[in-house]
């Protein structure tokens, strides 16, 4: 699985993303750099899960095995743009807003850490070489279409 492209390409996206969570969490107060680090994650949060639904979730909800994978993760990506929503709207420098970043930094590394250990796995069982292919071009083209879609869009319940 290591070699197969569209789940390298999400899992090279974790990394950055975790990396981010781990920098945003050592900001004080609301600084400049906080401020900047939010923006990024925000944007990298919501392009990652609009792509990667669009490319390998889609097809994971076609097969029956892998449905309620899918499902959940979907459900969880719901759950963290709610996450992000709230931390729009708060305080930077309120203790409020840094222990919502920790539960959602919580969360989130824990879906990230099941979709590497099982979903992954199991979908690349499933999946052609065809398929994978399809997906990462389909994940590589979506994404940077959904960064700027982002940009322009708030999360959180407002989103459709």
């Amino acid at each position: 699985m290591a070699d197969v492209r569209i789940f390298s390409d999400l899992k090279e996206d974790h990394d950055r993303q975790r990396k981010l969570l781990d920098q945003l969490a050592e900001t004080h107060g609301d600084s400049e750099e906080r401020r900047s680090l939010f923006e990024t994650l925000r944007l990298e949060l919501q392009a990652h899960a609009a792509a990667e639904e669009e490319s390998l979730y889609a097809t994971m909800l076609a097969d029956p095995d892998l449905r309620d994978d899918a499902r959940h993760s979907v459900s969880e990506h719901k759950e963290i743009d709610d996450f992000l929503g709230e931390l729009v709207e708060m305080d930077m420098s309120s203790s409020g807003w840094l222990t919502k970043f920790k539960e959602m930094k919580h969360r989130y590394e824990h879906h990230i850490d099941e979709e590497e250990e099982e979903m992954f796995p199991e979908a690349a069982k499933k999946l052609s070489d065809k398929t994978e292919a399809e997906l990462a071009r389909i994940f590589e083209a979506r994404k940077p279409r959904e960064l700027d879609r982002a940009k322009e869009e708030a999360p959180g319940d407002a989103r459709e």
